[in-house]
Order: structure tokens, then C-alpha cells, then sequence
């Protein structure tokens, strides 16, 4: 399976102008890629082969164009099979239902990475110091927080300068041990689990923990801030750049501390359950309807769903992405259907007298639906047979933060499959 781990630069201020210089160099062949393939007619091959025609002219274009002499050879037959996936990934979004025209040529802030594809770049220590050693450019510190598993092989290495001007190194890695995951039968009940989630509560599972939302009420009371002064600024000057990157400086606070707890509430779940079945949610139409947009957006489900299906994968552990539609509304006892507004937080069924937190009902309708979906028999899984605990325990996203993971220690339950 593939994944990819991404560490920290530490380039100096030589290195850093060398970074650029390969950065916009790749970007100016990247345009120059672009209109060569829109000269190519459709009716010459398929997406693949045009794009490849117009890499194989990297070897003239060097007889003339002394810049790209400077890449390394992956680095530029990478940015110019950067083309194929970005047409790739128009297609996949107007699939989606998005409105997409074409690629357009890249202005210098748009394009801010470029690729060592297979070859090009290792690790080194110096003095000390981990060093990423990359063909034709540097040998750039690097903070390696973590090591990459001797198991795991490095396909590529991408360097990425953020808005910020901090630039990164992203690792793809092929694992070719993929774990296998346990027979579907061998799973017991306390093994699996259904995530209902939310706005109020980020998550609501089915052992009865519902995790709070992460609060980024002063990251963007501070963003709204900085982007006022930001509006007072000359565009183009100097102190509109300095204020440009304390606006990006605030994204990326807010954007770090979401991934972080996205990243380990998805790894308690992918490493604590052997099947874990979500909501398998349409987040653009949610998005489209009037009103709270920008909750919706801040929850990222989709990113959730992303990281929590990969990390299932890497954990060996099930994954179950079910349809949504009306787990709120039936009874997980019975099924019987019953309209409740937002504000009604408690499900009491009128035909069998269930009650428990509307969260806890979905979130049972959710585990339910995904072992049909994998066609496991769950008739004896419904919270009336199991005596589903009416108490909620609540853990605030600080405790997923600074833990690790939203799970009590005290909790008999997960020490159990701890031990």
C-alpha cells in the first residue's frame, strides 16, 4: 500500500534561492509542457501517450533551454507528467458534479512543488544531523520527527514551499507487507464499531464515546484579524507581503491543528476496533444547502473518511463506508422511521419504547448497515439485546490533542483490547 510521511526543511537562505530556482524552472516547463500537449490532437493517442510525446521532447529542449540542465533528470520528466495527473483529476471532480474548464498556465505563487521520482535523493547524517542529499540542488537539514520503517520503500520525495514560505519534504512509500485483516467471522461484537458524525459532536460511536468538536474559535477570531489589516494594505508592497504571511501563518495553524486531531482520532479508531463502519457522507451537497457551511467545512468528514479508511488499511482492520440517508431517523431496535428536528438530541421510538441519544442511534444504524453491506449476520448486535449503555462519555477534542487518542485509560473496555 502506498502512504507518504512528510517532514520539516531547514534550508539556508542559499539553498533557499536554489529551491526557488528549481521550483520556477519547473514551473515555466510545466507551461511550456501544456501548450505543446494542446497542440496534439485528441485523435493521436489516448491521455497517456500525448503527454508522453511531449516528454520525450525534454531532450531537445535542453539543447536550447540551459535552465533545465540544472534539474535533475526525474525532476523534469516528473513536471511534465504533471500534466496527465491534473487532467486526471478535473475528470474526477467533474464526476462529482463540480464545474471544471482546463488547465491554465501556472503563475509563480500557483506552483509551488516539484518531484525526485525514483532516484535523486537520500538521507545522510552530518555533523550530527539528518541531511536530505538531492541530486543537482543541496544537501538540506531535515526534521526527522520519525524514522521511515527499513520494511517501506521510497518511491518519490516531493519538495513543497507553503504559503508561509516553509518548505517541506513529502516521502511516498510502497509497503509491501500489507497487514492481512481477520476473518469477518472470527470479529466479535466489542471488535466493531458505527461513527456517527457531527457538528455538536464531532463523533459518536456505538461503545457510547462522543468526541467534541475541535474549538478554532480563536484561530479565527486571529485570522479575521490579520486579513483586515491584510485589506488596509498597498497590494504589491512590502508590508502587504509581510501581512500576506501572517495570514498564511493563521491558516496554517488552523489547518495543522485540525489534520492533527483528524489524524489521531482516526488512528485510535483504525488501531483500537478489527471493523469500523462510517457514513459514507455527500459533503458537496451538504455544502450547497443554506446555512452552516462553514461548520461543515471546518469538520472536513471527508478528510476524516480518507484517513480513517488508509489507516484501516495499513492497521488491517475492516472498513465500511455506509449510505447516511435516515440513520438519524430510524429506530436501531425496530427501524421504524420518525422525523426529528436538529434540536431534538434524544431518540424515543413510538412503536418499541427505545430511547437513547439521537447520536448513539445513528451511530448503531450506521454499524448495522455496514455489516449488511459486508454480509455479516447482526440480528443478535442491536443495543436492545446488548443493553446499550444509556450515559455518554464525552471527551473533549483537547483530550484527542494532547493524548493521542479519545479513549478513557480508565475505560475497562479499552484496556481490555489494549491488553
Amino acid at each position: 500500500m502506498h502512504h507518504a510521511y512528510r517532514f520539516r526543511l531547514k534550508p539556508t537562505a542559499k539553498q533557499r534561492e536554489l529551491l526557488d530556482y528549481h521550483r520556477d524552472t519547473c514551473r515555466q516547463l510545466y507551461n511550456h509542457a501544456l501548450r505543446e500537449f494542446n497542440k496534439i490532437p485528441e485523435s493521436d493517442g489516448t491521455l497517456n501517450q500525448r503527454v508522453r510525446q511531449v516528454r520525450d521532447q525534454l531532450t531537445d529542449l535542453k539543447d536550447w533551454w540551459d535552465e533545465l540542465n540544472d534539474l535533475y533528470s526525474t525532476v523534469a520528466q516528473a513536471a511534465v507528467m504533471r500534466i496527465e495527473d491534473s487532467i486526471k483529476a478535473l475528470s474526477e471532480l467533474k464526476e462529482k458534479g463540480y464545474n471544471v474548464g482546463s488547465l491554465n498556465w501556472k503563475a509563480p505563487r500557483d506552483f509551488r512543488s516539484f518531484t525526485y521520482v525514483q532516484s535523486g535523493f537520500e538521507f545522510d547524517k552530518k555533523n550530527g544531523q539528518t541531511v536530505l542529499s538531492l541530486s543537482k540542488l543541496a544537501d538540506i537539514p531535515i526534521e526527522c520527527h520519525r524514522d521511515i520503517p527499513d520494511g517501506e520503500t521510497i518511491k518519490e520525495v516531493t519538495l513543497k514551499k507553503e504559503p508561509t514560505g516553509e518548505w517541506y519534504a513529502s516521502f511516498a512509500v510502497d509497503d509491501k507487507e500489507e497487514p492481512s485483516k481477520p476473518s469477518l467471522a472470527e470479529i466479535d461484537a466489542d471488535e466493531m464499531v458505527g461513527i456517527d458524525v457531527g457538528i455538536l459532536k464531532y463523533a459518536h460511536d456505538t461503545d457510547g464515546t462522543a468526541v467534541g468538536s475541535l474549538d478554532l474559535a480563536d484561530e479565527r477570531d486571529r485570522l479575521e484579524r490579520e486579513q483586515r489589516k491584510l485589506s488596509r494594505k498597498e497590494h504589491g508592497s512590502n508590508n502587504w507581503e509581510k501581512q500576506r504571511r501572517r495570514v498564511a501563518e493563521c491558516h496554517q495553524q488552523i489547518k495543522r491543528k485540525r489534520r492533527d486531531f483528524l489524524h489521531k482520532l482516526s488512528n485510535y479508531y483504525a488501531r483500537e476496533y478489527n471493523l469500523v463502519a462510517v457514513e459514507d457522507l455527500d459533503v458537496k451537497g451538504i455544502l450547497e444547502s443554506p446555512g452552516n457551511s462553514r461548520n461543515t467545512a471546518s469538520a472536513a468528514w471527508d478528510t476524516f473518511t480518507d484517513l480513517l479508511e488508509y489507516k484501516c488499511k495499513r492497521e488491517g482492520t475492516h472498513f465500511v463506508a455506509v449510505d447516511p440517508e435516515d440513520t438519524t431517523k430510524e429506530c436501531a431496535s425496530c427501524g421504524v422511521k420518525t422525523d426529528k428536528p436538529l434540536w431534538v438530541r434524544e431518540h424515543s421510538c413510538p412503536a418499541c419504547r427505545f430511547e437513547a441519544d439521537r447520536d448513539a442511534n445513528a451511530a448503531w444504524n450506521v454499524l448495522s448497515r455496514g455489516l449488511t453491506d459486508i454480509g455479516v449476520a447482526h440480528s443478535e448486535l442491536t443495543p436492545v439485546e446488548t443493553a446499550l449503555p444509556t450515559g455518554t462519555a464525552v471527551v473533549p477534542a483537547k483530550r484527542v490533542v494532547e493524548a493521542g487518542s479519545p479513549c478513557l485509560k480508565e475505560s475497562p473496555t479499552a484496556a481490555s483490547r489494549q491488553g
